[in-house]
């Protein structure tokens, strides 16, 4: 890969030196060329992505292995390979000795630091990294995140980073956003070291990042070191990979050691925060938001309605002090992301370790004054109008659906009507669950499709449903249940059922552009659906910021 003058890379033979004093234990097998004299500027995992210099990254996939495709990375100009003893036969059997294999027996664990050391990437090095776990919330928090750094880094020219599900950006409040489309919620390892080094180039001084539970376990954050880490919360998701909810809480565990992160914030509203806070090592915070008594390090009180949003105030148990800010996005969820958002900048600004670039006085003054989390986080709690009141939302497992239809319930207010769906080939066990929330909440329920990938849609379907007519017959409720697809006449049915007192929520696919229909790409976009059902009904519509995932 080629950046102009070189600043960063390595040779083959002190990379196998690191990883062996990283515990790695690799073999360099013997080509006709000394490793050390085999320069490596640039790392891939993908055949297609390799540039020339590049060490390529050959690991077993679900359907074949990277180095089945070495002769495509030769062609590519590869300069070496990283990869297990089955690669290694693999590489000699179609290139013989052409050029070094590092052999490791952890291909995933080991490509990280490799491509940190590539790359350039240290514990101090820039940008500094505010990683965010939980089931429910990284997203929201890392935008939250980057308003509040973005905040405080514009004035002396430097820029924000932000790698999640729905983008990742670099950019400032002044020049404003290079956006990219991201695929996942965290990128593989060798792609996170190569946009940590694209970060620098272009003047990042801080990035927020989602860290999911895949990204963990599946080593993608190998190699990379966070100033501080958040946890919001852990309820039942993702047990299609990790089986069990004590798997699930030991992956997220990860983030929270010394030898990854400097300093942890948990919030501890419920047992798994508890639990989190009490195995975490290093420099660990709590924070409560919920007004529950936690004996926590900070706690969230005072919690008023502001417009759609809330006004609150955190509060140091330690030392007293008290910051009034506010959200713009509904539910108190928001008012607990947000909060964790504000709680990690503090730490990070406090710490002796590193100098951030702002002072903590900063950043109070930014909380109080500036109003950095009142922005809109495309596809969260997003207000496509006001009359009946349209939100749309990524709400997709049960305990992101009850707080979603509590926020948007309003007292007093008209009937609130529900589309929801299911992804498939995903945890099939939730399925009943949030069609049992959904009727128990939403006085008009519209089951429908959300992903289905490879799986039938009217099973996924019947799934909700049934879920829902059980809930509907044990608990004598009057909801109105229906079942209609596709979801774009879903979408026009919520609308027509609505007047301009009640609410219509759309959940579970938030941002989301397109369906998985038995792979075939089906364009949808919730937000644009949903404001063009309800302008055909003649109801007025919010302007909307410009559509994530576009490259400026």
């Amino acid at each position: 890969m080629s950046f102009g003058q070189q600043s960063w890379g390595t040779d083959v033979g002190t990379l196998a030196e690191q990883l062996v004093a990283s515990g790695y234990g690799p073999i360099i097998t013997p080509v006709a060329e000394t490793a050390d004299r085999v320069r490596l500027t640039g790392a891939a995992m993908s055949p297609a992505q390799v540039e020339p210099g590049d060490l390529f990254v050959a690991v077993t996939g679900a359907r074949a292995h990277g180095a089945d495709f070495i002769d495509q990375v030769l062609q590519r100009g590869a300069a070496a390979v990283l990869t297990d003893p089955a690669g290694v036969a693999k590489v000699r059997e179609a290139a013989g000795y052409r050029l070094p294999v590092i052999e490791v027996p952890g291909v995933r664990e080991a490509a990280g630091p490799a491509a940190a050391a590539i790359y350039g990437t240290t514990a101090t090095s820039d940008p500094a990294l505010f990683g965010v776990t939980g089931t429910n919330g990284k997203t929201t928090t890392t935008y939250f995140l980057r308003s509040l750094l973005d905040t405080l880094l514009t004035g002396a020219g430097r820029k924000t980073g932000l790698i999640g599900t729905i983008e990742i950006s670099v950019g400032s409040i002044d020049t404003g956003y290079e956006r990219i489309a991201s695929d996942m919620t965290t990128p593989e390892a060798v792609a996170l070291h190569k946009l940590m080094h694209s970060f620098r180039e272009k003047g990042v001084a801080a990035a927020a990042m989602e860290v999911s539970s895949h990204a963990i376990s599946y080593q993608r954050i190998s190699g990379l070191y966070y100033d501080v880490a958040g946890f919001t919360n852990l309820t039942q998701d993702h047990l299609d990979l990790h089986g069990t909810m004590e798997d699930y809480f030991a992956a997220k565990a990860e983030l929270f050691r010394r030898a990854r992160t400097r300093t942890s914030v948990i919030t501890v509203d419920d047992a798994y925060g508890h639990q989190m806070a009490a195995e975490a090592t290093g420099h660990v915070v709590t924070l409560a938001t919920t007004g529950q008594p936690a004996q926590a390090h900070w706690e969230v009180t005072e919690v008023t309605a502001q417009g759609l949003g809330s006004a609150f105030t955190l509060v140091n148990r330690h030392t007293g002090e008290q910051i009034r800010t506010s959200t713009a996005l509904p539910g108190s969820f928001n008012v607990s992301n947000a909060a964790l958002a504000a709680v990690m900048v503090l730490e990070a600004a406090a710490s002796t370790e590193r100098t951030q670039g702002f002072t903590r006085a900063d950043v109070v003054k930014a909380l109080e004054t500036a109003e950095p989390f009142h922005i809109q986080v495309p596809g969260r709690m997003q207000v496509i109008a006001e009359r009946p009141a349209a939100i749309v939302d990524f709400a997709h497992n049960p305990d992101a659906m009850i707080r979603a239809l509590g926020a948007v319930r309003r007292p007093g207010g008209g009937k609130l009507i529900l589309v929801i769906g299911a992804a498939g080939e995903r945890d099939v066990t939730k399925r009943p669950t949030m069609g049992a929330i959904a009727v128990r909440m939403a006085d008009h329920v519209i089951i429908s499709d959300d992903d289905p990938h490879g799986e039938d849609p009217a099973e996924i379907r019947a799934a909700l449903m049934a879920g829902a007519q059980d809930a509907i017959a044990t608990g004598g409720l009057t909801t109105r249940l229906e079942e209609i697809s596709p979801r774009t006449e879903a979408i026009a049915a919520a609308v027509d059922a609505a007047g301009p007192e009640d609410t219509v929520l759309l959940a579970g696919r938030g941002h989301e552009g397109h369906q998985d229909v038995a792979g075939t790409r089906v364009e949808i976009d919730d937000r644009a659906e949903l404001a063009r059902a309800l302008q055909a009904r003649g109801f007025t519509t919010l302007a909307q910021p410009s559509a994530a995932g576009s490259t400026a």
